[in-house]
């Protein structure tokens, strides 16, 4: 069975016994946590001379979010792709069954910040509507075809989330720590 494929007898957000761990991102995060949040360290000192671009990936910003019900203040690295002056995300989760938590940070505190290279913006989360999605879906895939594949590993289908600026973008102190 093909890592796109589902098994009838279980929910979509469970693994099937045959199919092994292949379909569950959820494995990854004790590993992947610390490697992010050493991203986000070397973004920031460096000004995003450092993890802002990457071979084979779109762009990285660096999403500073509010969680919804603990308002702890949150950072998540994020490819985007820039569309006149806003800047569109993707809520893939690699293709997992749910949206990721910054997905639904945004949804209950849509006023956020993002910092692009050494430039931090104050921003106004919103998801793109079908009309949106329609037009930006083929650019997110140009970014990175990847998104392709996620969208074919998951029932639902994976918001796109538009980034309008709100105020004046402002360069991060030196050494890039706020």
């Amino acid at each position: 069975m093909g890592t796109g494929e589902r098994c009838d007898h279980v929910a979509p957000h469970k693994v099937c016994s045959h199919m092994g761990d292949r379909r569950s991102p959820d494995r990854f995060w004790p590993i992947l946590r610390p490697l992010i949040g050493l991203h986000v360290l070397a973004y920031r000192v460096t000004r995003g001379r450092l993890g802002h671009n990457s071979s084979g990936a779109p762009p990285i910003l660096l999403l500073e979010h509010t969680g919804a019900r603990s308002a702890v203040k949150r950072t998540a690295p994020l490819g985007y792709i820039r569309d006149g002056e806003n800047l569109i995300i993707v809520a893939s989760k690699g293709g997992h069954p749910r949206n990721p938590s910054w997905f639904h940070n945004l949804l209950a505190h849509p006023e956020a910040a993002v910092q692009v290279g050494a430039t931090r913006t104050q921003i106004r989360a919103r998801v793109a509507s079908p009309q949106e999605r329609a037009r930006l879906w083929p650019m997110v895939l140009e970014a990175y075809g990847g998104y392709g594949d996620y969208q074919q590993r998951t029932s639902r289908e994976i918001p796109l989330v538009v980034l309008e600026p709100r105020g004046g973008a402002t360069a991060t102190p030196a050494g890039g720590v706020r």
